[in-house]
Formats: structure tokens, sequence, C-alpha cells
């Protein structure tokens, strides 16, 4: 790892993270501790459906934190979905919020506070960065998958499906309160599920380490979430044990530290438009495009992405620094192989019907400016095609 010490940085951390198989039961006691005595619980029907929540309401209950319980949150969470979640938390007069599943119950909780404080505010008015100005209700995420990292970010994701686009929303005051990781409640996870959000994480720490707002910090996190990734993605996906997914969700949310403080590259720029046409799994479609943004953007940062190679095993000893950057590139393909992860969007029916509008949306992504090697709409348009299985 290099450090440039040559630039001011800025680091905020205001999570408190809480690690360990079961500490998902101190969700009431923490939440009582910040004041908190009836809760707007956001999840999915899945999470709600594996028992997931089981352990968590009886902390609740335990700490006499009331709790009302929100069941519809959609992958790629949509306005009228968070529009429904602040419906209940005002009818059942909830003063707090729990998140609990995978990034979008995370990111619907934290803009159901964001609409709760700003009542005369639409949603799509939170587009961008710093439109957040009053703080939210007390906010405790905790995930039950190993990939957004949401749970210690700024940021959250809403899809406007009349536009077929997916915002990023980003504010300080989005940042949870408290954070709990508990592998245990990841365990009976189905593979592919694994595998997708493992990927997202793994494309968080590649993306924030070669990007161009770099620092020590999170360079630091970075490599340790690469480097972990690559050790227990294959082992939680072929059995989700308690081992694996501990390290797996810890991943996540070391990923996730990292790139709160840095941003990414292009590779999330294209996937939110891939989704918001598509559907396709937000994971899915940054470990599809991980691989072929990189081969772009070796020229642009070939140093660091020998580093990566490195932390994800690969030798790179008597290797020049490009013969070293390319072997980043062979290890996210064999893993994203190993996994599951198929190599184009041929099988999710994407095609190039909205490929004009989706480079457009691409390219309001803050991460544009960021991307190690410059970005034009050519390369962007023949990025898209690669990931069809096409060219020109």
């Amino acid at each position: 790892m290099n450090m440039d010490l040559n630039r001011t940085f800025m680091w905020q951390m205001p999570t408190k993270l809480i690690v360990g198989p079961g500490c998902s039961r101190q969700a009431g006691p923490e939440l009582k501790a910040l004041g908190g005595s009836k809760a707007l619980l956001a999840t999915d029907r899945g999470v709600r459906g594996a028992g997931v929540l089981a352990g968590i309401q009886e902390s609740l209950a335990a700490a006499r934190v009331d709790c009302a319980i929100y069941d519809g949150v959609e992958p790629n969470p949509s306005i009228r979905c968070i529009e429904a979640a602040v419906a209940i938390y005002r009818a059942e007069r909830c003063d707090c919020l729990l998140g609990v599943g995978g990034g979008s119950s995370m990111d619907t909780a934290k803009l159901v506070g964001a609409k709760i404080t700003h009542p005369d505010v639409d949603i799509t008015q939170f587009e961008g960065r710093g439109k957040i100005v009053n703080p939210i209700p007390p906010l405790i995420a905790i995930p039950t998958t190993c990939g957004t990292g949401s749970e210690v970010t700024l940021s959250a994701v809403a899809t406007d499906t009349d536009r077929h686009f997916k915002m990023g929303i980003g504010s300080p005051l989005l940042y949870p309160k408290v954070a709990l990781i508990d592998g245990s409640l990841l365990t009976n996870l189905p593979g592919p599920v694994i595998a997708g959000t493992g990927m997202d994480a793994l494309c968080h720490a590649a993306e924030s380490y070669v990007n161009l707002t770099t620092n020590p910090i999170s360079d630091a996190l970075d490599l340790a979430a690469i480097s972990m990734i690559s050790r227990w993605l294959r082992p939680a996906v072929a059995n989700a044990n308690l081992e694996a997914m501990s390290n797996m969700v810890l991943a996540a949310s070391i990923a996730g530290m990292g790139f709160a403080n840095t941003r990414l590259t292009i590779v999330h720029a294209m996937s939110h438009p891939i989704s918001g046409y598509y559907g396709v799994p937000h994971g899915v479609a940054n470990a599809i495009l991980l691989p072929l943004v990189m081969e772009f953007n070796l020229i642009g940062n070939a140093r660091r992405f020998g580093d990566v190679a490195r932390a994800m095993g690969e030798d790179t000893s008597n290797l020049t620094e490009m013969e070293a950057a390319r072997l980043s590139t062979r290890a996210v393909r064999a893993l994203s192989r190993d996994v599951g992860i198929p190599e184009t969007f041929e099988g999710f029916g994407v095609t190039d019907e909205h490929l004009d509008a989706m480079i457009e949306d691409a390219f309001k992504s803050g991460n544009i400016p960021l991307n190690p090697a410059r970005v034009t709409r050519e390369a962007v348009r023949a990025l898209f095609l690669r990931s069809m299985g096409r060219t020109e």
C-alpha cells in the first residue's frame, strides 16, 4: 500500500458498531438508549418469513420498545415503497427506526427518516448530496446480507420508476446511530444471494481503492476487505456456516466504511441504470461490470491494481507494474466464475434498446469524475455493449 499524504482529506465515521454472533439482540437496549419508544422496522417479506426478526423482536419487547413492521421493501426500493413505509411510521406514531435486511431495507429506513423530518419535501428532491438538512430519527441498521455496507454509510438509493432511474442520495445525517453486525443472521442465505452481495462488497472496496479520492485510512480498510472477501466468499457460497458469514458480513461493513469516505468508480455509475431499466440485482450488475471496467481503468492506476491483485492472493513477484495490475482482473473473473456470477447480461434480457438513456444516466453519477481513467460516452457505450456480450 502506497500512501499519499500530500493533500488534505476528511474522515467521518459516526456509526457505533457492535460485532459478533447474536449481537442483533442488542437492538432493544440500543434503541432505548437513543430515546426510542416505538420503532418502525423496515424489512422485506423474505427476511420476515425466514424468522430472522424473532430475536430482534424479543430484544425490543424486553427493552419495552414497541415495534411496527413494514415488510414491503422491494429490491431497488421505489419511491412508492418508501412512501408506504412513511405512512405506517406516522400512523403508528413511531419515534425511531430499525432497518433489518439488505441494502434496500436499510436504505428504506434511512429515507423514511429523511421524509419524516422533511415533510414538505418530495423524495426526488433529496437526489444528490447535501439535500437533507434536518437530523433523522434515531436509526439502527442490521444487515442480513454481506454486500451493501449501508449500515455504515451516509448514502441511500431509491428508484424513480417514472424515469427508470436509481437516485443516489447522500448526507452525513443518514449515518445510522448503531450498526449490529451479526453473522448468525446470514447462515440461511441462499448461495446466489451471498454471491451477488459479496461481489458488491468487493466492488465497493476495489473501486474505493483505485479512484481519485483515496486516503490512507480508506486504503487500509479497502485492502482488508478485499483480502477477507477473496478468502471467505467461496466457502460462504458453498456452505453458509457461521465462520464464513461472520467474516463476510464484517468485510462488507469494512468495505462500506472505506467507500463512504472516498466514493467509487464507473462500475456503480453504470450498474444503476442496468438495474433501473432491467431489474438486475444490484450486486450481480456490479459483478458483471467490474472486470470490464477494471480492464478499462488499468492504465489509470496500474500500481494500485497491482495492490488489489496481491490482496486477492496473486503472486506478483518479478512482474512489471502493468503485468501485476492485469492479475487483478484475472482474480476477479476467477472469483466471479467460482461463485456463479455470469460473464454478461445476456441471460437477464438486457438489450441496447435503452442504451443511449443508460449512458446519460451513468453520466449523472458523481463517480464519473473520480474514475482513475478519463471517461467518455463512447467508452461507456463500448463497455455496456461488452457487458451484453456484444461489440459495436
